[in-house]
């Protein structure tokens, strides 16, 4: 293997975001064939990363060396089969979008969410880095929240628009606190703290143990769990992949098929040799099962041509997953050839349904059938990609069935016990896939309902993609092994515990997996007479217990959400200045001190050693402190608190401090100078005082007052001799670089001195705001 060319890879990411800034402009003059310009961009990324075929390693660049964060990407096998995907059906997901989103308005916003989304998706298939990684995955939640809520007039696409977002993007969170904790491992397993995966997949058994020492194998896997489980709708978080539905149906093609939502698959391959171990197997094996055996029965009581398509494909991601859930390596060949042949099959139905959908004028199954007349080759196409989605040999979703089917049945017969339950559920899930598949085809080859309209032939440009997938997906169907060496091949052996050559093939004889099958498309044949009552079963089913749907717990949580946001903001944000600073300071307290806690920062032993001179000065300005208090009037506070500050000034003087305590004296002068031409613009008296605002207030103060201490005695802990090269370093250089004698104000005016423009700054706006807030005493400042 070859090393990558780094341009080509740079170009293959950037690319689709450098593309999405001009789509605004090329709109004014393109319009609608904007589209084009889309595919041309899509297609220029597929040929890049079409180029890096053989070849394989890393490329990046510095971007935080001190945390071993770095822009980095990696070629590899599964990279490019994943990146291959986006780039090639997002060519035809755009041609397509040319004519299903004819006359459609904000179309220079689609393409450009579209472009971005695919830019997104290339570089979580290629970074290397858990930073960059996580930021392209939040970046396709961002884009897919403007794609999914297109019809931004319909409540449906904005409900579904955010209930996506809230899904997805609450997983990413998970997920980053899973990065975090492996990254904080890496410096006893590797040697440095750093965030490049690359690195950790080079070393997973030191990763394993450091994880396992540190008490933090389980907590990681979990959140990576979590984080892929939501971005891969995985049952119980798999409710919002049905009502993404209400996107455009090219959308759906593209994030909800072939891209978006196999983000999660993706990198739980991509995790497998890091964390593979039983708890994996047993946490991914049965997720997987479950979403595929749960979301299969969902699908056949769908009323709804995409809605059935959407559970469906939460039910083969499920499969996936379970496929990389096994230790096993047909395990890992089932993931990467699965993931290929979902996205062509499951993209092409999708698009299918948009022809229906655009030429039928409906999506509701019932209404639909017997289109085959009227459309018939969409319905070839269909035939096609519903065999495939229903595993019948020799199409192509068969192999990949049959390689879970293996892995389940090996890992089984290895272990026994209630491990035959995984054989036993991903037969009865298959039974239920084969009953909603041949639900799709028979749309066309079944009775036409007589309240059918006229049902129009689909342009050339709407038939084009689906057909040209469906025959991708009937060449892999007929020629599996070509497509494995081809493509395959090189992603296994990136996700694989071991080397093994993968080979398919129909059957010649009856075994494990062979009688899987048979048992699985014999019950699925039988039980269709009795679709029918299945599809009422469920329905009823899902009627008389809300509790058990997804979406009543979602809308129950958003509900509970709002409410007690309402009542929070009544209390955080009444209009009271006296409120703002009780929440900000308590909230700061609070968070600086629970750091320190979790840090386990103890206060070091301290030795203090005062004159008397100083413990005068130190009393009259605790004296000061408490006069505040009990001030009758603004005047009497501002001038008893400038006393406080004149008293640390003569401090720094006894402390062999002059030159800070010339600085002292001049913020305070100023800062006195400015209280008083304020004091002239706020009342003259206080309020009554209230005994719990007292008591909080008090309260406060004291926990302000601890976080200040505590922090600066921590951060002065460290004595300048236990740094001399940096105090050696101001002291030498303050005269040659700063030309000046005074070591102080030479690192304040030369060697910080953005840092102090920086300061002077936040005063100024400081005391903008202060004159902002006065001018608003009439809205409950004086409370």
């Amino acid at each position: 293997m070859s090393p990558p060319e780094a341009v080509l890879v740079f170009a293959a990411v950037a690319l689709p975001f450098l593309a999405t800034g001009l789509v605004p402009l090329l709109f004014r003059f393109l319009g609608e064939r904007t589209a084009y310009f889309g595919a041309a961009v899509a297609l220029a990324c597929f040929v890049l990363l079409l180029s890096l075929r053989g070849s394989e390693g890393a490329v990046g660049l510095e971007w935080i060396p001190s945390l071993g964060v770095g822009l980095r990407f990696y070629v590899d096998g599964w990279a490019l089969l994943f990146g291959l995907l986006a780039s090639g059906i997002g060519v035809l997901v755009f041609v397509y979008s040319a004519a299903y989103m004819h006359d459609e308005p904000g179309l220079a916003r689609y393409y450009g969410a579209l472009l971005a989304f695919m830019g997104s998706i290339l570089g979580v298939a290629l970074a290397a880095d858990l930073v960059a990684v996580f930021l392209f995955w939040e970046l396709t939640s961002v884009c897919s929240f403007v794609l999914i809520g297109f019809y931004t007039d319909e409540a449906d696409s904005r409900y579904a628009a955010r209930m996506a977002m809230f899904v997805t993007v609450g997983g990413g969170l998970f997920l980053l606190v899973g990065f975090v904790l492996l990254a904080s491992v890496t410096g006893s397993a590797l040697g440095s703290a750093t965030f490049d995966l690359t690195a950790m997949l080079a070393n997973p058994e030191a990763m394993r143990t450091a994880l396992r020492d540190a008490g933090l194998f389980v907590p990681a896997l979990v959140l990576v769990a979590v984080g892929a489980a939501t971005k891969s709708a995985q049952v119980p978080l798999h409710f919002w992949l049905p009502n993404a539905m209400a996107a455009p149906t090219p959308v759906s093609a593209f994030l909800h098929a072939a891209t978006m939502v196999k983000v999660g698959v993706y990198f739980v391959g991509r995790l497998r040799p890091l964390l593979s171990s039983p708890e994996w197997t047993l946490l991914f094996a049965t997720l997987g099962l479950l979403t595929m055996a749960v979301c299969a029965i969902l699908a056949v009581a769908s009323t709804d041509i995409k809605e059935l398509l959407a559970y469906s494909t939460a039910s083969h991601l499920g499969l996936m997953i379970a496929g990389f859930g096994f230790a096993e390596v047909y395990g890992a060949e089932a993931g990467a050839f699965h993931l290929l042949n979902h996205a062509l099959f499951k993209a092409a139905l999708f698009l299918v349904a948009g022809i229906v959908a655009h030429e039928a004028g409906t999506r509701r199954i019932a209404e639909l059938g017997g289109l085959r007349e009227d459309l018939p080759v969409t319905a070839l196409v269909a035939a096609v990609a519903s065999l495939s989605m229903a595993g019948v040999p020799p199409f192509n979703g068969f192999y990949s069935k049959e390689l879970l089917f293996e892995a389940a049945y090996e890992t089984a017969h290895a272990a026994g016990g209630l491990w035959w339950l995984y054989p036993a559920i991903a037969v009865f899930a298959s039974a239920f896939t084969f009953l909603y598949s041949i639900r799709f085809l028979m749309l066309f080859f079944g009775d036409r309902p007589d309240a059918l309209g006229e049902v129009h032939r689909p342009p050339v440009a709407l038939l084009a993609p689906p057909a040209l997938l469906a025959l991708v997906a009937g060449v892999v169907g007929l020629a599996p092994n070509l497509t494995i060496e081809a493509i395959v091949q090189p992603a296994v052996d990136a996700t694989a515990l071991e080397a093994h050559e993968t080979h398919v093939g129909v059957p010649t004889s009856l075994t494990p997996a062979a009688a899987m099958t048979v048992v699985a498309l014999g019950g699925g044949a039988a039980a269709y007479p009795f679709y029918d009552r299945l599809h009422r079963g469920v329905l009823t089913g899902l009627a008389a217990l809300a509790p058990i749907r997804a979406n009543w717990w979602y809308d129950r949580t958003v509900e509970g959400l709002e409410r007690s946001s309402g009542r929070l903001m009544s209390r955080v944000h009444n209009g009271i200045l006296r409120t703002y600073a009780t929440w900000m300071l308590g909230a700061v307290s609070v968070f600086v001190l629970a750091g320190y806690a979790a840090a386990s920062v103890s206060i070091p032993p301290m030795e203090v050693v005062v004159s008397l001179p100083i413990v005068l000065v130190l009393l009259v300005a605790i004296v000061a402190a408490l006069a505040v208090v009990v001030a009758p009037s603004h005047v009497a506070g501002v001038l008893t608190i400038s006393l406080l500050g004149f008293m640390i000034a003569i401090f720094y003087i006894l402390a062999s401090a002059p030159d800070l305590a010339l600085t002292q004296l001049v913020v305070e002068t100023l800062a006195l100078l400015i209280f008083l031409l304020i004091l002239e613009e706020i009342p003259e008296f206080y309020g009554d005082l209230d005994l719990s605002n007292a008591v909080r207030d008090g309260a406060l103060s004291l926990a302000v007052g601890v976080t200040v201490f505590v922090t600066v005695v921590l951060s002065t802990r460290e004595t300048p001799e236990a740094e001399p090269s940096l105090a050696r370093y101001f002291t030498e250089q303050a005269v040659p670089e700063g030309g000046g004698t005074n070591v102080v104000n030479v690192i304040l005016v030369d060697f910080r001195g953005f840092d102090t423009l920086g300061e002077i700054a936040v005063v100024a706006i400081t005391a903008l705001s202060v004159i902002a807030l006065v001018t608003m005493r009439n809205r409950g400042g004086t409370q």
